[in-house]
């Protein structure tokens, strides 16, 4: 909506007029020393509707969404050495047990500078330890 007042009251007038009701309204200055200004209304049509539907969600009935079942580097570590014995995994074996099993984040900019660059592989043991932890978060 505009800034001036007369636009703002023809505007709201209108509105009011259709079903709608003003709930809330601000000013926001997007553009700093000028004279514009924008206007944020929260307006409401709800008591308009003829046909609403009233939705009940039990959480316990849903599935786990994406976010949830990502565990933090740190969480897996904790889990490792909690579960084996105070075992200590990195990161980068962490990484590539999720890369053996398709799980990527996001693409890794630090890449090394030449393709023969040697990196220590995960052992047998860790990677096991990191894939039951995975499992635990319901990861893979």
């Amino acid at each position: 909506m505009s800034c001036d007042s007369a636009t703002l009251a023809r505007d709201l007038k209108y509105l009011c007029g259709h079903g709608y009701e003003l709930k809330k309204a601000t000013a926001a200055d997007m553009f700093p020393q000028t004279v514009h200004v924008e206007t944020v209304c929260l307006l409401s049509k709800f008591h308009e509707a003829k046909h609403h539907v009233n939705v009940t969600v039990d959480m316990d009935e849903m599935d786990l969404t994406s976010a949830e079942s990502k565990a933090t580097y740190e969480e897996i570590k904790k889990y490792v050495a909690v579960h084996n014995d105070g075992m200590k995994v990195s990161n980068l074996y962490i990484a590539q047990v999720q890369a053996k099993y398709g799980i990527i984040e996001r693409e890794n900019y630090n890449l090394p500078k030449s393709e023969d660059t040697k990196h220590p592989q995960c052992p047998k043991e860790k990677e096991d330890a990191i894939v039951d932890a995975l499992r635990f978060f319901r990861m893979i």
